[in-house]
């Protein structure tokens, strides 16, 4: 299967938008800058998608406007209907011959009765029409509010919801019922009366202790059966042995491995939600619970950071936080605690470790166009780079490591491909001087863009340019993740 996730905003994908309002930016292999849910149908399903899954109304109307520009509606008026509706449906049906999936799983984001989202839900009903109603099944996801004052679930706000999608000519056959505690049967029956669905089709999604035991909830619901039994599917026989393993391994209390993440938006954790969810994966891989701090990068010196038995510096864009993560940087030279640097974090790793090796101004041209030690600057060569938004490198580049690095022995092998998303590079004019220092360049692109770094006699200090979070599954935890928190576990305080 597939998964398409609907953004009724205009903007055309997510890679203008504020972290705090929005969430993560991910990635996708081919460039594409996406909402955050696309990563979570990459775990979930553990498949890789492209860009074009995410279908946002700046893209439908910026494709709809250059078809008429070039005349391709024959001097046709045009208009929301048919147009517009005809462009999502067309968008829809291409990534669905595209990935030749047996189902097309389609999110549509917002809530029922958003303006915004009204062309997208009339064109999903038509698409029923057009492929047949045993071909598309809607499913409309609701909160049932418990008022702890009366001691009641209140059925209300689903209700009104369902009578506002019914409105718009779609007639949901699977009802989710997300709820802080669990619902019992005859509510379930009293939603299925007033919303009129079958009673086998009003499930319950209560809160879980990790969003990981939700396809383990759904499956007590028996939703797979239903969902296969609507759409006239065969059944297959179900196994979510390897699922039920992951879950319980992700539960593990002890032993307990603690991270600073060092950040620029960590009062909102969706910012690095990537991040976040590959440290669980790895934990559970290696046997051990992961104890995330949130360090803001702006009044670093306020944490207690000596009590951490690892540090993070995630990715980022702006000058704001930029000292703080300099000197965890610094810290971790200094007291030999473990650090992991991506992205910004690595450039942060090569900015500090100059200045303690002689460049007393060295800078990235990002944050200082002025230092006369640009060790991360906009190179030429990124410049000619294809596949690229303006000065933004995006999407899944090569990378070849050199062996005998704790790079090499995390993979395991010498040729990997990560994804990026960055503007700024590693200035080479300054590689044989910072390699005279003691920084191992442990990765290279094609041989002239660094994409690691790490350091000889450190027990771990890695860099990495790209972002290895945006890959990690819960199945398959990213290497370097692995590598990291067990160079923690060893350092554990």
């Amino acid at each position: 299967m597939t998964a398409i996730k609907i953004d009724p905003y205009l903007n055309w994908d997510s890679g203008t938008l504020n972290p705090y309002q929005h969430g993560e930016v991910f990635v996708t292999d081919d460039g594409m800058e996406t909402d955050l849910d696309l990563g979570h149908y990459e775990r979930f399903l553990d498949v890789n998608l492209s860009g074009e899954c995410n279908l946002t109304t700046g893209k439908v109307y910026s494709s709809v406007i250059e078809k008429e520009r070039k005349g391709k509606y024959l001097g046709s008026c045009v208009q929301i209907i048919p147009h517009i509706t005809n462009e999502i449906k067309s968008m829809i049906r291409e990534i669905a011959n595209k990935s030749h999936a047996e189902v097309v799983l389609v999110e549509v984001g917002g809530t029922v009765g958003d303006i915004e989202s009204q062309p997208f839900l009339e064109a999903l009903r038509q698409l029923r029409n057009e492929e047949g109603h045993d071909n598309v099944m809607f499913v409309h996801v609701t909160y049932v509010p418990y008022l702890k004052a009366a001691g009641e679930f209140k059925t209300k706000p689903t209700q009104h919801s369902t009578k506002e999608l019914r409105s718009t000519g779609i007639i949901p056959d699977m009802i989710i019922c997300r709820s802080e505690l669990p619902i019992d049967t005859p509510l379930k029956n009293k939603i299925a009366h007033f919303c009129d669905v079958e009673k086998n089709a009003v499930i319950n999604a209560p809160d879980a202790k990790s969003i990981y035991e939700v396809p383990l909830v759904l499956e007590r619901e028996k939703v797979g059966e239903y969902v296969l039994e609507r759409l006239q599917m065969p059944p297959k026989k179900q196994d979510l042995h390897d699922w039920n393993l992951i879950v319980d391994s992700l539960m593990t209390e002890e032993p307990v491995v603690s991270v600073g993440i060092v950040g620029k938006y960590v009062e909102l954790e969706d910012a690095y939600i990537s991040i976040r969810e590959s440290l669980k994966h790895a934990a559970a891989q290696i046997g051990v619970k992961v104890d995330i701090e949130w360090l803001s990068a702006e009044d670093i010196k306020t944490h207690k950071i000596e009590d951490l038995d690892s540090l993070l510096i995630p990715g980022g864009f702006g000058e704001r936080g930029i000292s703080g993560k300099l000197d965890a940087v610094r810290y971790s030279i200094e007291n030999n605690v473990p650090l992991f640097g991506i992205c910004l974090g690595m450039q942060c790793m090569v900015i500090e470790f100059a200045r303690m090796n002689g460049l007393d101004d060295a800078h990235s041209t990002e944050f200082d166009k002025n230092t006369s030690n640009p060790v991360i600057d906009m190179m030429e060569e990124q410049k000619k780079i294809k596949k690229m938004g303006g000065t933004m490198r995006l999407g899944s580049y090569p990378c070849q490591l050199k062996e005998n690095t704790k790079a090499y022995q995390a993979y395991k092998k010498k040729n990997i491909e990560e994804r990026h998303r960055h503007r700024f590079e590693f200035n080479n004019d300054y590689l044989e001087l910072l390699k005279g220092k003691g920084l191992i360049i442990s990765g290279m692109y094609d041989d002239f863009l660094v994409e690691m770094i790490e350091l000889k006699d450190h027990p771990w200090f890695i860099g990495c340019q790209f972002h290895p979070e945006f890959k990690s599954r819960p199945n398959n935890a990213h290497p370097l993740f692995v590598s990291f928190l067990e160079a923690a576990y060893e350092n554990k305080k």
